[in-house]
């Protein structure tokens, strides 16, 4: 799996997450620097800038995901969102990352939820 080097810089400073999803068509792990907000139960929200977005439609296809942030690689499931609380995901998302953000929302918006036992759907750690 090809990493992204500033991407990972990122990760550990927490501005963005790693996001870890399994290939759709490949079954390979494949991973991408992503924005997210948390929200207080842990929970976070990611959202996509177009229908097109890899990442996303691996988690359409199989909603078991890995995410790292700083030092610490969580499992989780993500939940598609739609209606009122995508559109407050959307705003959460632009509000933390500014002008840049504003094509979110063309694509599929996520709330990953911590999932301890999605390892299994996942796959091992990566490097």
């Amino acid at each position: 799996m090809a990493r992204d080097p500033m991407g990972d810089e990122l990760a550990l400073w927490g501005k963005v997450l790693i996001l870890e999803t399994r290939g759709r068509v490949s079954g390979q792990r494949v991973s991408t620097a992503v924005g997210f907000v948390e929200e207080p139960a842990g929970t976070l929200l990611i959202s996509a800038t177009d229908d097109r977005t890899q990442w996303a439609r691996n988690l359409l296809a199989d909603p078991h995901c890995r995410a790292t942030r700083g030092t610490e690689t969580l499992m989780y499931r993500a939940a598609l969102l739609e209606g009122p609380e995508r559109n407050a995901a959307i705003t959460s998302l632009i509000l933390a990352y500014g002008t840049p953000a504003e094509r979110l929302g063309a694509g599929p918006t996520f709330r990953l939820v911590p999932d301890p036992n999605g390892i299994a759907a996942a796959g091992p750690p990566g490097p």
